[in-house]
């Protein structure tokens, strides 16, 4: 069996959907006042959670070609929300910087998928990756439309 690094690409994408959905369940419990950023960021966190379990029944079909990883591979959560309106401008930041890294490692993973032939790998980017293009949608439009309000206003 030839080595190749995307197992470990793989693994990325699933710790960073698992990640991804618990800032969206930490952002969600913590501004829970909003309505219009609970309702979405629980939904969203549920279909991180889909996307993750979706790709489980892939990962064993590489493990034996798994090369080791280098340090810092899985990006952190979100494990505490920050308080207010800045904060909760600077939580919806940190989704987005979040959802890109799980964005760009789906159109990465396809493409290796694509490389490889694997059918099964395909169906489940083409089925889990544009799920992650809406999210960012709603999170930057919920950002500019909470900017001016949130920057210009006094407390």
């Amino acid at each position: 069996m030839i080595a190749m690094h995307l197992p470990t690409y793989l693994t990325l994408l699933s710790t960073a959907e698992q990640a991804l959905a618990a800032s969206y369940g930490c952002v969600a419990d913590g501004h829970a006042e909003e309505a219009d950023v609970r309702y979405p960021c629980v939904h969203f966190g549920h279909r991180c959670t889909q996307h993750a379990e979706t790709l489980a029944p892939i990962l064993p079909r590489y493990q034996d070609r798994r090369q080791a990883e280098p340090d810092r591979l899985s990006p952190p959560a979100i494990s505490v929300a920050r308080a207010g309106p800045i904060g909760l401008l600077r939580d919806l930041q940190d989704l987005y910087q979040l959802a890109h890294l799980v964005d760009i490692t789906w159109v990465l993973v396809g493409q290796a998928a694509a490389g490889a032939r694997d059918r099964a790998l395909l169906d489940v980017v083409a089925a889990c990756g544009p799920d992650i293009t809406a999210q960012l949608a709603w999170l930057r439009g919920r950002m500019k439309a909470a900017a001016p309000q949130t920057l210009l206003a006094a407390p």
